[in-house]
């Protein structure tokens, strides 16, 4: 279980004294913890699969937010940023490659046969369905859009 692990990752990252890995684990936590409260499942606890969506939310915050403060010209920041991003990411399944997601996309764009752009949604919604956390969702719509174009 997810939620026991990062309790775990917190404990061993107290005791080894690393402040920005204990700081990341604890404000996961905190996210959990918010999401429980927020769905009413504050007994119960969330799944696995709930907590791996908002992992990923967190990953991809920190990814914008490093992006930002290097357009800003705040590389020490972006360098935090992505720090905790890679933390978060240990937690998720890997990334499927573009390689392998184009292989996904080819299959439902034959199965879905789109007549075009206007059924790109459908189309990104089914190839999201069977890669579920493995893929970014701004990936898939841009090598769907690409395929569609």
């Amino acid at each position: 279980m997810i939620k026991q692990k990062l309790q775990d990752d917190v404990k061993a990252a107290m005791l080894a004294g690393d402040s920005l890995r204990l700081e990341t684990l604890r404000g996961l936590k905190s996210v959990i913890l918010y999401a429980e409260v927020a769905a009413g499942k504050r007994e119960e606890g969330l799944t696995d699969d709930e907590i791996l969506a908002l992992f990923s939310k967190e990953a991809k915050k920190r990814q914008e937010s490093a992006e930002l403060y290097v357009q800003g010209g705040a590389q020490e920041k972006a360098d935090k940023e992505l720090a905790e991003k890679a933390i978060i990411e240990v937690y998720l399944p890997a990334q499927l490659s573009e390689v392998e997601l184009m292989a996904v996309i080819d299959a439902v764009l034959n199965e879905v046969k789109p007549a075009g752009l206007q059924q790109m949604g459908q189309v990104i919604g089914q190839v999201k369905s069977k890669v579920g956390n493995t893929a970014d969702g701004s990936l898939i719509a841009k090598l769907v859009k690409e395929k569609l174009s």
